[in-house]
């Protein structure tokens, strides 16, 4: 039996020891299983963010939850001056199933798109000289809050009082080929890209941006990296989002649903980016730890389940007829996006007041860019939790006056 929590001290011991980082809920979760979380009062929520596109299997993944407590029970952590079998597993089970050659192991995706720009800035040094530098960015990305990932990061306001910055960055506007073509050139050492933009409004990279991108990269010699950290992990109803459109990048990184809620992040590289990293180029502690890398090989081959792929490419068009049937009768709904269980639906009004309504129905949605709606369930979601999702949207927004 768990333990009575007092939600209020609970909040209230949160203000006075955590630092002011997050807007939070005023709402405490003890307890979860499938995509369902339960909150200090008993309250039942169905989860439609998924931990911000983390828990990609649920709340109750069987295999999941075994792996861990087995690692837990064995070893936690040696540090990488030694061998670590789970991290070994990890790594070849993600090369072996995509573009890439090796990988590396980090805590977050930040701290893989921070690895992911040394490792094309050292490839470029070593093989044409320190001039060959500059990390072409797109206009509504977000890649993480380092000095560095904030800066390719296009949110003014994330930058802000945290000068000076490091330089090398552009920025161009994202699916605008010409305008792509306009800032690569020989100075360029890396273009990194979301195959599909999360944060920035979700905003899938149309066929023809992803193929510009991948002949000036090798016109040029510089790193195509793809940002999968959000849209990876079977988000795309693919195992890697680069999948659909069969242009491969030579960087990748992953992170949130890796572990399906254990911190990890991930480098997947090929050919002499995959070999350019030598002892002492880069490193750290906790990163590949034995625990996360067990819950990372049992999350990654839950994910290649034969069939399990296809049915979220099923519930994903089933979740988008229904989203697009709503825009049909709903003059609030400007447009419905996406790709996966990766969906937005834009408003022509504020988003906030919507979250919050459909969070007291029992509904955990996100809204992004002020008056885009964002749906990231559980790779797991239901039909019925879908229909009961969309009726209550739907008469959340039949109240709303236009």
């Amino acid at each position: 039996m768990k333990t009575a929590i007092d939600k209020q001290s609970v909040i209230k011991t949160a203000d006075q020891y955590l630092m002011n980082t997050y807007s939070r809920q005023p709402i405490v979760f003890v307890d979860g299983f499938e995509s369902t979380l339960i909150d200090s009062e008993g309250k039942h929520y169905t989860d439609f963010l998924a931990g911000i596109a983390v828990t990609n299997l649920g709340y109750s993944n069987e295999k999941v939850k075994s792996a861990m407590l087995q690692q837990a029970n064995t070893l936690v952590h040696t540090s990488n001056l030694f061998h670590i079998e789970p991290q070994v597993a990890l790594a070849k089970l993600l090369c072996d199933n995509s573009f890439a050659d090796k990988a590396f192991f980090s805590n977050s995706g930040a701290e893989a798109n921070e690895g992911a720009v040394k490792l094309a800035r050292k490839r470029a040094y070593l093989t044409h000289g320190s001039e060959k530098n500059e990390i072409v960015a797109m206009k509504g990305s977000f890649h993480g809050r380092t000095l560095a990932t904030m800066n390719m990061t296009d949110n003014a306001h994330y930058r802000e009082g945290y000068g000076p910055h490091p330089s090398g960055f552009v920025f161009t506007p994202f699916n605008d080929s010409e305008a792509l073509k306009q800032v690569v050139g020989q100075q360029t050492a890396a273009i990194i890209l979301e195959p599909i933009q999360g944060e920035g409004g979700v905003y899938p990279a149309t066929q023809e941006f992803l193929q510009t991108a991948r002949q000036l990269a090798d016109q040029y010699d510089c790193a195509l990296i793809f940002d999968e950290i959000q849209c990876g992990m079977g988000r795309s109803g693919y195992m890697f989002a680069y999948e659909e459109s069969a242009i491969e990048p030579d960087i990748i990184t992953l992170a949130k649903a890796l572990a399906n809620g254990l911190p990890i992040g991930a480098i997947l590289a090929k050919g002499d980016y995959a070999t350019t990293f030598q002892p002492g180029s880069h490193g750290t502690t906790f990163g590949g730890n034995p625990l996360a890398t067990a819950a990372g090989k049992a999350t990654v081959e839950e994910l290649l389940k034969e069939g399990f792929l296809d049915t979220v490419k099923e519930k994903s068009h089933y979740m988008k007829k229904q989203l697009l049937n709503l825009q049909a009768n709903q003059p609030l709904i400007k447009e419905v996006r996406g790709k996966g269980l990766l969906l937005g639906l834009e408003l022509n009004s504020a988003g906030a007041t919507i979250v919050q309504e459909m969070l007291a129905k029992g509904f955990i949605i996100n809204c992004t860019q002020g008056t885009i709606l964002r749906f990231i369930p559980p790779l797991t979601i239901s039909y019925e939790e879908i229909d009961a999702m969309v009726t209550a949207l739907t008469d959340l927004l039949g109240e709303v006056e236009v």
